[in-house]
């Protein structure tokens, strides 16, 4: 059977799989080679997270004993919400955040041992854009995150990555090493444009590579039709 990478987190990941998002880019880098099995949840943050993740994720009798190649954990970007703005209700402190995260990689860990685990850190945000393109009533003049809120919470998770010896991407800070982020990377101040999603696709795409699990390392599911003969199709099925 194929292996499965599942993809867990919030709206970022949700939207992987529209048009130029990082989780269809990833499909298709590993097409018949892995299974992308998308599990992301627009608004959500690392309490609901943990609150639902058995219900997320099976238990292993109930998948055939079979345990997932990696899973990102991409969560952050909510949490980060000021408490006393708009969406404070999304909003969980740093240090529950941090402690959030280290329970859902204790319980992946737990489940499945020999899973790769990638810590996905938020993104950079750029206040003027959520002033323009808010998602609740926003009476307040003032933006619902900050970019500072958000570079706390990002090295919060690699922190916890660390802590934790699994993978993790920075991804607060590799973004804003492209000129004029806030346009280039983002679409609204949060979400990823074409761009963004383009950086998160080739940094996951670099960190399962390291982990032996890249396109070169997976086997091709069945056979490829360079590898059937003409003459004796069915003879090609019968090496797999």
């Amino acid at each position: 059977m194929r292996p499965k990478i599942f993809l867990f987190g919030d709206s970022i990941t949700e939207e992987s799989f529209s048009d130029g998002g990082w989780g269809a880019s990833l499909a298709d880098l590993l097409c018949r080679k892995a299974d992308i099995v998308l599990r992301g949840y627009s608004g959500y943050n690392t309490r609901w997270a943990l609150k639902v993740v058995e219900r997320v994720f099976p238990a292993a009798a109930e998948n055939g004993g079979e345990h997932p190649a990696a899973v990102t954990v991409f969560f952050g970007a909510n949490d980060a919400c000021l408490p006393e703005r708009c969406s404070g209700f999304q909003h969980v402190p740093l240090h529950e955040y941090k402690q959030n995260l280290r329970s859902i990689v204790s319980f992946l860990k737990n489940r499945w041992p020999q899973t790769v685990i990638i810590l996905i850190a938020p993104p950079p945000i750029d206040e003027e854009a959520r002033l323009r393109y808010p998602y609740i009533e926003n009476t307040t003049g003032i933006p619902e995150r900050t970019n500072e809120a958000a570079g706390s919470y990002a090295k919060a998770c690699v922190d916890v990555a660390n802590e934790c010896q699994i993978s993790a991407i920075d991804l607060w800070s590799r973004m804003q090493q492209i000129p004029n982020w806030q346009t280039e990377c983002l679409w609204d101040g949060l979400h990823l444009s074409r761009i963004g999603n383009k950086i998160v696709f080739e940094e996951v795409a670099n960190k399962l590579k390291e982990e032996g699990i890249g396109a070169e390392d997976l086997l091709v599911d069945l056979p490829l039709i360079e590898d059937v003969d003409p003459k004796k199709p069915l003879e090609a099925f019968d090496e797999f």
